[in-house]
């Protein structure tokens, strides 16, 4: 009978390992706080995407590497308002489709807020966004 016993042990620990980890709840990217400037201060380009290899910038829930998921992935050339600033990652605006549409963001919030559209958001690595104004 311990024998047994054993090997259930061994099942649950197993079957747990397996399980892939649950990703980090997600961080809203925040816009506004002064009456005076933009929501989001900056307009950036997405650069320095390696063509030979993915050729894309991985937009997360969160401002961090896998932990958090992959919401979205964007091209070298893509326009976003930069709008928060996380240490190494900065919480963007872009509108989904490639063509020009009012985000929302290029006006005064003067609360600070969670953005909610109407177009995408997300968290970005500062290494492939270069700020072109702003």
């Amino acid at each position: 009978m311990p024998c047994h016993g054993a090997h259930a042990v061994f099942a649950v620990i197993t079957l747990a390992a397996v399980q892939p980890a649950a990703a980090a709840p997600a961080v809203a990217v925040r816009i506004g706080g002064d009456a005076e400037l933009d929501a989001c201060p900056s307009l950036g380009a997405v650069v320095g995407l390696d063509p030979k290899g993915d050729n894309f910038l991985s937009v997360r829930s969160g401002p961090g590497g896998t932990p958090y998921r992959e919401t979205d992935r964007i091209g070298t050339g893509r326009r976003v308002a930069i709008c928060a600033d996380r240490g190494a990652w900065l919480g963007i605006v872009y509108p989904q489709g490639d063509g020009p549409v009012n985000c929302g963001v290029a006006t005064p919030v003067p609360r600070p807020s969670a953005y909610r559209g109407p177009c995408r958001s997300g968290w970005v690595h500062r290494r492939h966004v270069r700020v072109i104004a702003g």
